[in-house]
This record gives C-alpha cells, structure tokens and sequence, in this order.
C-alpha cells in the first residue's frame, strides 16, 4: 500500500475513534498504522502481535476495543470466516467477494462482473432487489 494511502487511511481511523470520544493514544496509533498498512483480513491477535513488537505496552484490550468502535461506526468490517476467529478489513468503495483457503486460511479478494450480474438476474427472477450480499467460497489448492 501507498504510504500517502496510509497515513490517509490512519488520519480516517483516528477521526472515527475521536468522533466515538476516544482518545488518539501512541498505541492506538500502532494499531491504526498497522490495520492501514495491512492488505491482509487480520484477527485481533493477529493485529496484537504485530502492534506488541513495536509497542510492548499494548494490551490485546486495547485491540479489542479499538476495533469494536471502528467496527461499530463503519470504517471496518468484520468477517466470520467459517471455522476461524473474527477478522477485519478496510471497508472501501470497492465491492468484493472472498476466496478462504481451508489449509493455509489465506482470504483472497475477488471480484467478478459475471457473478455480480447472475445475482441481479435472480434477485429480479424471484421479485427482489439486492441490498446487500456478501460471498464467501471455501477451497483447497488443486492438486493436477
């Protein structure tokens, strides 16, 4: 990611969390940096870990909390991916879907006009309009 993405993605963070009346604390902003720089869906521990090797005062509350206000005020997303912990990302303008990979539990993005267009066409065959969906596939590398 782009440095100047990131410091701007650092700068929305810490606008949301003091919109929520919380403080910009040093570790606070290692946990936002992190979650910016990231291109990755991490877990809270995941984020922990990360933030711990540059701040060791950081508590995995902190993350924790951090996380829930963000969450709750729609700067990220949470994904319950099946059989794993809760993970975040960056809620962006772009649409897309998830590939989770069952052995290494990589989440990879996606995003297919073809998809999108057959669930139009279904939603409208049945007499609805989609609001919101969200796809999630579970696969295994191919062994050819």
């Amino acid at each position: 990611m782009a440095k100047g993405r990131q410091n701007s993605e650092t700068s929305d963070f810490e606008a949301v969390l003091r919109g929520a009346g919380l403080r910009i604390t040093r570790q606070r902003r290692v946990i936002l940096a992190i979650l910016a720089e990231g291109g990755d869906h991490p877990d809270a521990l995941a984020l922990f870990r990360r933030a711990a090797r540059q701040d060791p005062t950081i508590s995995l509350s902190t993350v924790y909390r951090t996380m829930k206000v963000l969450e709750e005020k729609g700067a990220i997303q949470r994904h319950t991916f099946e059989g794993g912990p809760a993970r975040f990302e960056h809620v962006d303008s772009q649409h897309h879907d998830h590939l989770i990979d069952l052995d290494t539990g990589a989440v990879i993005e996606f995003r297919s006009d073809r998809i999108e267009r057959l669930q139009e066409e279904i939603a409208k065959e049945l007499g609805y309009e989609i609001v919101s969906h969200r796809l999630e596939l579970y696969g295994r590398r191919r062994k050819d």
